[in-house]
């Protein structure tokens, strides 16, 4: 005699938040992704008064208007030296710095720090890109640029007209740096 049970079919109310589950889950991990290693959909522009800002060197020497930056391909780091990630990617970013400012990439160093620190910092570890303290206002300069978390480093990509081409939260890396000198070639262009 053969049995008359059947086995049990999956409902479509079962099946469907399965996988709505799934898809959930995969958006999750998406955002985290994108959370985690800094990526935007958009850049951010600055505002109208961003350049005007004028930030000391750490010799206190006057101040400097970063106005003076607009013009050619600029890339800006936010740092500071009691950042272990900023520390690890500045001899990087000078590399870089070495490798492309005779294409016309400039490179500006934005201390988020104090004046002390930076020149000590500086003496054991000097870097071919220019440095300007902004102490605790760093990150307000850093924030309309699309640092909405304060967090360093940070780093911003600018085209010769000052417009924003892309910016990234945390510790670069050399295929990052690698697509940006692409962007710059075709910023200049």
């Amino acid at each position: 005699m053969t049995s008359s049970k059947k086995a049990p079919a999956s409902s479509p109310t079962r099946r469907g938040w399965l996988g709505w589950a799934v898809a959930a889950a995969g958006l999750g991990a998406a955002g985290v992704a994108a959370w985690r290693f800094g990526a935007t959909p958009s850049v951010p522009q600055p505002p109208s008064d961003w350049w005007s800002h004028r930030l000391a060197p750490p010799q206190g020497d006057g101040t400097v208007a970063l106005e003076t930056f607009r013009g050619k391909p600029l890339l800006v780091n936010f740092w500071a030296t009691w950042c272990p990630p900023c520390i690890r990617e500045l001899p990087l970013l000078d590399a870089f710095y070495q490798q492309h400012r005779d294409n016309g990439l400039q490179m500006l160093g934005i201390a988020v720090d104090r004046p002390e620190a930076v020149q000590r910092f500086l003496r054991g570890r000097p870097l071919d890109f220019p440095v300007l303290l902004a102490g605790d206002a760093g990150m307000g300069l850093a924030q309309p640029l699309g640092n909405n978390r304060n967090a360093l480093p940070f780093s911003v990509l600018f085209n010769a007209e000052g417009e924003a081409l892309e910016h990234r939260l945390g510790e670069v890396d050399q295929k990052t740096l690698t697509r940006w000198a692409g962007l710059v070639q075709v910023a200049k262009s």
